[in-house]
């Protein structure tokens, strides 16, 4: 964030804070218009004996971090959620959350995020304001998870299983140009961007292998292997489950859908 707003350094400064010790809470956060909170644990395999940390990192230190911006005088704060508030996809039966679906996690690295929302909600007033964003898969460089995991697989495989499905994604520069809105409106509320298609796995493995100058052969009559492999191997569904927003939810009255899959492909240099 800190990188894509510094186009414009006349209007913005940006600094950031390393949270893993407690001196943070040291700093003055006085003079701040906005607190940008994005430390959290992710992209690790949850353990039950890990579930008493998600809630103080995940929950507990984002609530602390709210109370102490807005003792400071911060007049917004923003809180980077997620799209697992809404749970996490166990199957591929096709999931899409509209505007009167309701949060209900199946599991503690959800619940723990929907908390934190919940505690720092609270803190809203007139002279505080509080957006939330629940953003879907983030790719781009550098980023983690399952993507890179298929880039890779992509970058291997001659043959494909023809499984189509549909996921809700947000390319890291189209999360930023949406930011920079958020702060400049100074919005508040609860926000759901993603970029402006939805994105299909087999979408991905074509777009990088016509990068590569190659082809891929989409064989049908292996998407057996998909539907039996989903009931043993849970990331299989996060691949292949079809997990979206309704497309009328991310739509604001600012133009960031910027960057497609193709040209994020690209940046990401596949």
């Amino acid at each position: 964030m800190d990188r894509w707003l510094q186009k414009e350094p006349d209007k913005y400064h940006v600094d950031t804070i390393d949270m893993i010790d407690g001196s943070w809470r040291e700093k003055s956060f006085a003079g701040y218009d906005v607190v940008f909170h994005v430390a959290g644990i992710a992209h690790v395999k949850a353990k039950k004996s890990q579930e008493a940390l998600y809630y103080k990192v995940n929950t507990d230190l984002a609530i602390e971090t709210a109370r102490k911006a807005k003792a400071d005088g911060v007049k917004q704060f923003i809180f980077m959620s997620s799209m697992i508030v809404y749970g996490e996809s166990k199957s591929l039966k096709p999931v899409t959350i509209t505007k009167d679906t309701q949060p209900s996690p199946n599991g503690f690295y959800g619940n723990s995020k929907l908390q934190a929302e919940i505690g720092i909600q609270q803190l809203e007033d007139e002279y505080f304001k509080v957006a939330i964003l629940r953003p879907p898969m983030i790719y781009g460089p550098g980023s983690k998870g399952n993507f890179p995991r298929l880039v890779a697989l992509a970058k291997k495989t001659p043959i494909f299983p023809a499984y189509h499905n549909q996921r809700s994604m947000l390319y890291i520069d189209n999360l930023c140009e949406f930011l920079k809105f958020i702060v400049e409106e100074a919005e508040s509320g609860v926000f759901f961007p993603q970029d402006q298609n939805y994105v299909s796995t087999t979408d991905v493995i074509k777009i990088i292998k016509n990068l590569q100058g190659k082809r891929v052969l989409f064989i049908k009559q292996l998407s057996w292997i998909v539907v039996i492999s989903s009931q043993i191997i849970p990331s299989v569904n996060k691949l292949f489950g079809s997990f979206t927003y309704d497309l009328k939810m991310t739509k604001y009255k600012y133009d960031y859908q910027l960057i497609n899959l193709e040209e994020g492909l690209k940046n990401m240099g596949v």
